[in-house]
């Protein structure tokens, strides 16, 4: 394994192309400039002079126009910064566009002020005269309890960009800050960085090579344990400050209100996952351990794969023919959005110093998606990619169809279109053949990466941050002592006496970003129970339910999570998806025990 090479030493041809945002450096800084000059015009315009309907609707389409400018600008600062955040440059830039935007952010904060300050029945009045702008305005209207006063608002908006240092201070800390040393076995050294941890060696089939990789890893990752926790309690303090001037009842209800779902619906993900699912993926651990004949699983085997034999090596070419022939039944105009990725270089495949880790899919409005992920060559990565793809489908959809204030759903849903995209990989891989091994190693790919990534890794996230997010809301703070402590017993509590928790597991809170993004991580389970359905149903009736999750797509944020997941026919106000998505996985494990008998006679 190599040293990660540097961003100048990759090949172009496995780089996305921000070309298509921003020619050059010169096209980019005069967006910024007419980007100020529109937002002082806009000021003087509108401000304080906002007096019936007819001046709102105008003052909304002129606001529209600023958002679709801002967009780009910050699209091309952070996809930048992303690929290699060692770049000074790049560095610079971001933090720049930080500062203009904490400013025109403050410039533009009177106009929800202004528009509160109405009386109800103008507003009433403009929904009427205007579509495109009635859901902004009626879900302005639901958080008017929680606005401040409009010098307070500026202030705060004002303030946007030291309130996303801690963020930025975590990203750099991990990505430029920490070096990982070589480790050792058998007198042989092999190099480490976040990207080959997370990509190669927490998956490596040698017991010696994991386990050492394992202990280097988060021995590294030790040293920096009190600086992150300390960046973390800062961005929770601020989420707090902040969730008590608005009036919230508490921090949970600040942070749920814009995904427009209850409490319930939260607490119902982690608590059912938790107890019901737990049972299974126990079973599964079992299963690991009996097939590679480790005297006790540890936490650092729960990623081996049960039969490396049958990993296939993809190339980036090949992992376009699988993507192709899976989602096939989405359509001539997807599959079009999927052959685009590829050939015009939506997809930065690059492995490379200062790159972010993981992958994600930014889909900048009146352009099209890009997509980052660091390419290894397993089949996971073809997994990860079409999950990714199915972000940008979504967006190729609502964007096209909605305006840019209707385009984001709650982020409860978010989730739901991108693992859509997993569950048709993996049913066409189940297609594919009949041989017992094959359909092994595709039932396992589908416990192992997709659901144990989004119903398990994920999930503990979330039932971790729950106890966080209690301890914030009492008026306490944490530090790496007590996030270590929590993490463990969220481990412990979720595999029990099957599994033992190494030294070391309890870190793995510093590796997520998620944490700084509100209450996300337990959305990922929340959108895999929406796709599971979803799925089942597009693979019965084929074409008439690829219709109703379009349509589903091209809504955007004008439906509630509820409301999206009725139009495909799925009622998540109960538990009953949830169940079965649970029990589908059960299902799945113990196919993976009966096929594993019959092949190893085990």
């Amino acid at each position: 394994m190599k040293s990660m090479p540097k961003r100048s030493e990759v090949k172009r041809e496995e780089t996305w192309n921000l070309k298509d945002l921003f020619e050059t450096e010169a096209a980019y800084e005069r967006a910024i400039k007419h980007l100020k000059e529109l937002v002082n015009t806009f000021e003087e315009n509108y401000q304080g002079k906002l007096t019936d309907a007819s001046s709102v609707i105008k003052m909304m389409a002129d606001y529209e126009i600023i958002i679709e400018k801002i967009v780009p600008i910050g699209n091309y600062s952070n996809l930048s910064l992303s690929v290699d955040q060692t770049n000074e440059k790049a560095q610079t830039r971001a933090s720049h566009f930080g500062q203009i935007a904490a400013k025109i952010s403050s410039q533009l904060a009177f106009v929800n002020s202004e528009l509160l300050a109405l009386p109800a029945d103008v507003l009433l009045e403009a929904m009427k005269m205007s579509k495109e702008y009635k859901g902004y305005l009626e879900k302005l209207i639901k958080k008017q309890a929680y606005q401040l006063s409009p010098e307070t608002e500026k202030v705060l908006a004002a303030f946007s960009a030291v309130f996303n240092g801690p963020y930025e201070l975590y990203e750099l800390t991990k990505m430029v800050d920490i070096e990982f040393p070589n480790f050792k076995v058998d007198n042989q050294e092999y190099p480490l960085s976040y990207v080959s941890f997370e990509g190669d060696w927490e998956s490596e089939v040698d017991t010696k090579k994991r386990h050492a990789a394992f202990a280097s890893f988060t021995k590294t990752l030790k040293n920096y344990q009190h600086t992150t926790a300390k960046t973390y309690d800062m961005h929770l303090q601020q989420e707090k400050t902040e969730s008590d001037l608005r009036g919230y009842k508490n921090i949970f209800e600040s942070l749920l209100f814009d995904q427009e779902v209850d409490r319930s619906m939260y607490d119902r993900q982690i608590d059912l996952i938790t107890t019901e699912l737990a049972p299974h993926m126990r079973k599964y651990a079992k299963l690991l351990q009996k097939v590679h004949g480790l005297d006790k699983m540890t936490f650092a085997d729960l990623k081996i794969p049960l039969d490396p034999n049958y990993e296939p090596k993809v190339t980036i070419e090949g992992s376009k023919e699988y993507i192709e022939a899976s989602l096939k039944v989405m359509g001539e105009d997807y599959l079009e959005m999927v052959e685009q990725s590829y050939s015009k270089r939506w997809i930065d495949f690059a492995q490379n110093k200062g790159k972010s880790t993981g992958a994600f899919c930014a889909s900048p409005f009146g352009s099209h998606s890009y997509i980052l992920i660091s390419w290894t060559g397993s089949m996971e990565d073809v997994f990860v990619l079409a999950h990714e793809l199915g972000h940008a489908g979504h967006f190729k959809y609502t964007n096209a169809e909605q305006n840019i204030f209707n385009t984001d759903p709650s982020m409860y849903f978010i989730e739901a279109p991108s693992t859509m995209n997993e569950m048709l990989v993996a049913n066409h891989l189940l297609n594919h053949s009949k041989d017992p091994n094959f359909k092994r190693w595709v039932i396992s790919s589908i416990v192992a990466r997709t659901y144990y990534h989004n119903f398990v890794t994920h999930l503990l996230e979330a039932a971790y941050q729950r106890e966080v997010y209690n301890i914030i809301d009492a008026g306490g703070s944490v530090n790496a002592t007590i996030l270590n402590k929590i993490k463990r017993e969220v481990l412990e509590d979720f595999w029990g006496d099957d599994v033992e928790i190494n030294a070391g597991a309890e870190l793995t809170w510093m590796r997520q970003p998620h944490y700084y993004m509100g209450l996300y991580p337990y959305t990922y389970s929340a959108g895999l129970t929406i796709s599971t359905m979803m799925s089942k149903r597009i693979l019965s009736e084929g074409k008439s339910a690829v219709k109703d999750w379009k349509d589903v797509l091209k809504a955007g944020g004008t439906k509630t999570p509820k409301e999206l997941a009725l139009m495909a026919g799925i009622d998540i106000s109960t538990d009953k998806p949830l169940k079965e998505t649970i029990a589908y996985i059960g299902s799945l494990i113990d196919e993976l025990i009966e096929l594993t008998k019959e092949i190893e006679g085990i």
